[in-house]
C-alpha cells in the first residue's frame, strides 16, 4: 500500500501531470459552455453565414461604387461620383439605403429618390449583415423602438406633445412644419414624411441619409426618436379641418393658389364687368 501510494505520488509530481489537468479543465470548461449557450453558438453561425451572403450580393451589386471590402471609392470617374466608404455606417443604413430602393443607384445626382426596391427582405438583411461585419456601427432598431402601442393614452399624448417640440425645433427647416418636405440648395430636397414606415424614419434619424444631419443617441435619444416618429404619425391621422389642405406646402401653396384662382378669378370678373359694361353703353347710343 504504502510503496503504491508512493508511485501514485510521485506520478501527480511528473512534468506532464500539469499538462493532462490542464488539457482535462479546458475540455471540461469547453464541454460546459457548449452544453449551457447552445443557442449563441448557434447565432454567431447564424450570422457569420448570413454575412458571407451579404458579401456575395455586395460583390456583384455593390462593389463597383463602395470598393470590394466597402472601402468606398473617393475619386470622380467622367464627372461622377463614386460611392463612399461604407465601414462603420452600421446595418441600420444598408437596411433604409437599400430597403427603400435608393440603393443602388439609378443614377448619379444632387438627391436619391425612394424607388422600386431591387433585392428581397433576406438580401437586405444579408447585405445589413455583411456592411455591419465590417466594422461596429448602428443596428437595424426593433418594433420597440419606434412604436408607442405598449404606452397609455397620456402617455401617448405626452410622447406627441414633446415630439412635436422635438420636430418643430429641429426638422421644419428642411420638412415643412407638415413633414410635407421642401426644397434644398444645390438641387436637392427634403422627402415628404407621410406615409414612411416608422423604422425607415428611426433609421434617417439615427444614420443621417445625404443632405440630413445625423441624430445620434447623444444627440436624440431613442425615446426622443420615437416621440418624433409618433408625433408625424399624429399629423398623418388628423384630418384637415380647414378643408382643402392645398398638400401642406404652407404659404407657398396657399399663396399661388390666391394667385391664380383668387387675384384671377377677380381679374377675370373685372374684364367681364367692363365688357359688359361697353356693350350697354353701345346699346344706348345706337338707340
Amino acid at each position: 500500500m504504502n510503496r503504491t501510494a508512493g508511485r501514485l505520488s510521485r506520478h501527480r509530481r511528473g512534468p506532464l501531470a500539469g499538462v493532462v489537468l490542464l488539457l482535462l479543465g479546458l475540455l471540461l470548461t469547453g464541454g460546459l459552455y457548449t452544453a449551457f449557450s447552445p443557442a449563441q453558438a448557434q447565432d454567431q453561425e447564424s450570422d457569420a453565414e448570413l454575412a458571407a451572403q451579404g458579401r456575395e450580393l455586395f460583390l456583384v451589386g455593390c462593389s463597383f461604387c463602395h470598393g470590394q471590402n466597402g472601402e468606398g471609392i473617393p475619386t470622380v470617374r467622367d464627372g461622377k461620383q463614386i460611392g463612399p466608404s461604407l465601414v462603420g455606417v452600421g446595418a441600420a443604413a444598408v437596411d433604409f439605403q437599400v430597403g427603400t430602393g435608393r440603393m443602388p443607384m439609378a443614377q448619379p445626382g444632387a438627391q436619391v429618390p425612394r424607388k422600386k426596391v431591387t433585392y428581397s427582405d433576406e438580401e437586405v438583411d444579408a447585405l445589413a449583415a455583411y456592411v455591419a461585419s465590417l466594422a461596429p456601427g448602428p443596428a437595424v432598431p426593433t418594433s420597440g423602438d419606434y412604436s408607442i402601442d405598449g404606452l397609455t393614452d397620456e402617455e401617448r399624448q405626452a410622447a406627441i406633445v414633446r415630439g412635436g417640440q422635438i420636430f418643430l425645433t429641429n426638422c421644419t427647416a428642411c420638412h415643412n412644419f407638415n413633414g410635407s418636405g421642401g426644397a434644398m440648395p444645390r438641387g436637392g430636397y427634403a422627402p415628404s414624411l407621410h406615409g414612411v414606415e416608422p423604422r425607415y424614419i428611426y433609421e434617417a434619424l439615427l444614420t443621417g441619409p445625404q443632405n440630413m444631419p445625423t441624430f445620434s443617441n447623444g444627440n436624440l435619444s431613442p425615446d426622443e426618436k420615437r416621440d418624433v416618429i409618433a408625433y408625424l404619425g399624429s399629423i398623418e391621422e388628423t384630418p384637415e379641418y380647414g378643408g382643402f389642405g392645398l398638400g401642406g406646402l404652407g404659404p407657398v401653396s396657399e399663396g399661388l393658389f390666391a394667385w391664380l384662382f383668387g387675384i384671377g378669378g377677380l381679374v377675370g370678373f373685372a374684364v367681364w364687368i367692363a365688357a359688359h359694361t361697353t356693350r350697354s353703353t353701345k346699346e344706348k347710343v345706337e338707340a
